[in-house]
C-alpha cells in the first residue's frame, strides 16, 4: 500500500471515532507520530480521552496539531493571561515539532490548575499544547541552547521528520523472517560501543562510542553489514558516555542521514559531552574525527522518547526504553520485531542498585527472548563494597589528606560520578564527617549538574523531594566552586587544602593533567579514583602503579602523591548485582550476551550465568554476527 493510501485509510478511520463538529483537515506522518491537523484545536481539548482512544486503537502515537499554530510572543501573553498569579513562570519554549509549549514555573500545580483545568484552558486559548515542569533550580546554558538551536532550524525538522515519518511506515516487502545483531565494537573490551539489528527490511544501529586511551578507538563501521550509512534506519542511543556516544556525528560526515532516537537528558549531555571532547581532542593536537557542524546534524535529527513509550522506528521494528539507573536519562533499549517475531534487549551501561541518584534498572519487561548485558565488573572477584561503606572510605581519605595540609584530586565523568560524589561530600560536610573545605569542579561537571536539575523526573523520589519540596538542594551547597579560567586553576593548585573533582575520569585528558602536572610530586596529596579506569588509559596505568607518565611534548609528571581507589561509586552492577539481574528478568530469556568488559570478565559472567541458569550465552568477539531467529 502506498503511504498516501494508508494516510487516507488512518483519517477515514479517525474521521469514524472523532464527535461530529471537530473537522480534520489532514494527517500526517513526522518521524514516529502520526500528526492530526485540524481547525479546531480547541474542541479537542474538550475530548480529554479522544486522543488515547485514537491511539489505542490505531496503535501510533498520536499527536494533535492545529492547522496554523498561534504566533508564540502572542500565545505568551494568553497563557499568562490565563495561569492565576503567583505560579512564577519564569521561561516557555515553544516546539514547533510537536506543538507543545514548554512552560517552566516555580509553582507547576498552579499551572496545571486543579484536576488539569487550567492547561486545558491554555490549550483551548492558544491551540499550542502546554506541557508544565518545575524550573531548574541552576540553569543550564546547553539546555537553552539546544532549544534556541532547534528553534532555528524549525522548517528543516519539520521536513525531515515528514520524510523519516515515510520511511518508518513504509511496507513490509519481505517474505523471509530473520533476526541477526552484527558486533561492531565493545566486545572483550570496554568501549566504542557498536551493535547492529539487522532484519531483511531495517538496519538499526545501537550506540556509537569512542575507546578511550586507545588509537584504534573507533567501531567497525566499514564493515559490509552496515556500509554504505545511508542504508541504516536509526540509531539508538543507550545513553552518553562518550564510549557509547562521541561518534555519532561521525556517522553523519560519511551519508548517514537518519534519525538518532534517545531520551531527552541523554540528547542534551551528549552534546555538551561531544562539544567538550572536539576541544579536548583539539587541544591535544590531534586531528578531530568530525566538527561542530556535524554535532548541530545530529542534534537537528535527533529525536528524544521517554521512558515507557513504545515507539514505531522502522517498518518491522519497535522501540521501548526502559530506566537503567546508570547516569541521568541512561536506557535499556527493548526492540520489539515484527508482529510478535522477537523481542531483543541491549542494557548499555546499567545499575540494578539504588544510587544517591537514580532508582535500580528496570528487570520487568513484556516479553524478552535475548539481552545484551554489560560486564565491566563481571569477573567472579569483582564485588564493589556497599555504597555506604565506600562512602565511609572516602571520608576517611578525605579526613587524612585534608589533616596533613593536602589536596585531594578525584578524576571523574562529569556525568553520574560526578553528582554521586558531589552528593556524599556535601552530606558528609553538613554531618561534620569531614572537614569544610571548598570542593572545587572543573570540566563539564557544573553544567551536567545542571542539566540533571533541568531533568528531576530522572532522579530518585527523595532526591526530587529534597531539592524542590525541602528546599534544601545539596548541588547548591556553597562548599562547591566552579573553575572556568586557567588563572582560577593555578590558584587552587596553589592554594588551601581542598577537594578538587575534575575530567577526565580515566586521565585521558581534560583538566585533571594540569592537576597532576601541578600536584603529583608533592606526597601530601592524593589522587583518589572512583570510577572503572579501562585498559590502556593513563587511570588503569597509574593504578598499576607507574611512578611517571609521559605529558607530550611538555615532558613528563612523577607520581609522588597517595593513590587510593574506592570502589563502591561506579554507575555499573558489580557480579552480584549481575547475577541477580538475571535471576530477576521477568520473562527469564532465552539467551544472554556478555558484552562491554575485558576478555576474562565478559567470559567468566557468561560461563556463570550458564551454569546457574541454564540459559544459552555467549562473550561475542567483535565483528561476528549471530542469527537470533
Amino acid at each position: 500500500m502506498l503511504i498516501e493510501e494508508r494516510l487516507k485509510e488512518l483519517k477515514d478511520k479517525i474521521n469514524d471515532k472523532v464527535p461530529a463538529g471537530i473537522n480534520v483537515s489532514n494527517v500526517e506522518f513526522e518521524g514516529p507520530e502520526l500528526v492530526i491537523y485540524t481547525d479546531d484545536p480547541k474542541k479537542f481539548a474538550d475530548e480529554a480521552d479522544l486522543i488515547k482512544v485514537l491511539a489505542r486503537d490505531l496503535r501510533k502515537r498520536i499527536v494533535v496539531r492545529p492547522n496554523v499554530l498561534e504566533d508564540p510572543e502572542l500565545a505568551a501573553k494568553e497563557i499568562k493571561s490565563v495561569v492565576p498569579d503567583g505560579a512564577g513562570i519564569t521561561d516557555m519554549f515553544f516546539d514547533p515539532d510537536t506543538g507543545e509549549v514548554l512552560i517552566e514555573a516555580e509553582k507547576p500545580g498552579v499551572v496545571i490548575g486543579k484536576n488539569g483545568t487550567t492547561l486545558r484552558d491554555i490549550t483551548k486559548e492558544i491551540g499550542w499544547t502546554p506541557k508544565v515542569v518545575r524550573t531548574p533550580p541552576i540553569e543550564s546554558t546547553t539546555v537553552k541552547q539546544i532549544r534556541q538551536y532547534l528553534r532555528s532550524v524549525k522548517d528543516e525538522r519539520k521536513e525531515f521528520l515528514r520524510t523519516i515519518g515515510r520511511r518508518i511506515h513504509r511496507d513490509v516487502t519481505s517474505k523471509d523472517k530473520w533476526v541477526r545483531v552484527t558486533t561492531l565494537g565493545c566486545c572483550r573490551e570496554v568501549g566504542r560501543a557498536a551493535f547492529l539489528l539487522s532484519t531483511p527490511e531495517s538496519k538499526i544501529l545501537i550506540d556509537c562510542g569512542e575507546k578511550p586511551g586507545s588509537t584504534e578507538g573507533v567501531p567497525y563501521l566499514y564493515v559490509p553489514e552496515i556500509y554504505p550509512l545511508n542504508t541504516l534506519d536509526a540509531v539508538v542511543l543507550t545513553h552518553a558516555h562518550l564510549d557509547h556516544c562521541a561518534l555519532v556525528p561521525l556517522l553523519y560526515r560519511y551519508g548517514f542521514e537518519g534519525p538518532v532516537y534517545s531520551t531527552p537528558a541523554t540528547r542534551d549531555l551528549a552534546v555538551m559531552l561531544q562539544l567538550d571532547y572536539l576541544e579536548v581532542v583539539s587541544n591535544e593536537a590531534n586531528q578531530a574525527p568530525y566538527t561542530s557542524k556535524e554535532v548541530q546534524e545530529y542534534l537537528k535529527k535527533s529525536i528524544v522518547l521517554n521512558y515507557g513509550s513504545v515507539t514505531d522506528i522502522a517498518p518491522d521494528i519497535k522501540l521501548t526504553y526502559h530506566n537503567a539507573g546508570h547516569i541521568l536519562g541512561s536506557a535499556i533499549a527493548h526492540f520489539h520485531v515484527g508482529d510478535g517475531l522477537y523481542n531483543i534487549a541491549f542494557s548499555g551501561d546499567f545499575n540494578y542498585g539504588k544510587t544517591r541518584l537514580f532508582g535500580p534498572a528496570t528487570s520487568q519487561f513484556p516479553r524478552l527472548e535475548t539481552i545484551f548485558v554489560e560486564s565491566t565488573y563481571g569477573g567472579a572477584n569483582d564485588i564493589q563494597p556497599s555504597k555506604k561503606d565506600a562512602e565511609e572510605k572516602l571520608y576517611e581519605a578525605v579526613n587524612t589528606t585534608i589533616k596533613r595540609g593536602g589536596k585531594v584530586i578525584i578524576p571523574a565523568f562529569a556525568v553520574g560520578r560526578s553528582q554521586e560524589v558531589m552528593l556524599t561530600l556535601e552530606e558528609g560536610m553538613r554531618l561534620d564527617k569531614i572537614p569544610k573545605v571548598k570542593v572545587y569542579l572543573d570540566g563539564m561537571i557544573k553544567e551536567a549538574t545542571a542539566i540533571h536539575t533541568t531533568y528531576p523526573e530522572y532522579l530518585n523520589p527523595e532526591l526530587r523531594k529534597q531539592i524542590f519540596q525541602d528546599g534544601m538542594n545539596p548541588f547548591l551547597s556553597d562548599c562547591f566552586v566552579q573553575v572556568d579560567s586557567p588563572a582560577i586553576r593555578e590558584n587552587v593548585i596553589g592554594g588551601e587544602p581542598s577537594i578538587i573533582i575534575t575530567t577526565s575520569g580515566m586521565l585521558s585528558g581534560g583538566p585533571v593533567m594540569e592537576y597532576l602536572n601541578g600536584l603529583a610530586a608533592d606526597e601530601k596529596n592524593m589522587l583518589i579514583f572512583v570510577g572503572y579506569q579501562a585498559d590502556g588509559t593513563m587511570g588503569r596505568r597509574i593504578q598499576k602503579g607507574w611512578k611517571e607518565i609521559p605529558m607530550g611534548r611538555r615532558g613528563s609528571i612523577v607520581i609522588n602523591l597517595e593513590i587510593q581507589t574506592i570502589d563502591g561509586f561506579s554507575g555499573h552492577s558489580d557480579r552480584n548485582q549481575l547475577m541477580r539481574y538475571i535471576n530477576h528478568l521477568n520473562p527469564r530469556p532465552e539467551k544472554v550476551f556478555t558484552i562491554h568488559g575485558d576478555e576474562k570478565s565478559a567470559i567468566d559472567l557468561a560461563s556463570s550465568i550458564y551454569k546457574r541458569f541454564r540459559i544459552e550465552t555467549h562473550a561475542p568477539r567483535n565483528l561476528e554476527t549471530y542469527r537470533m531467529i
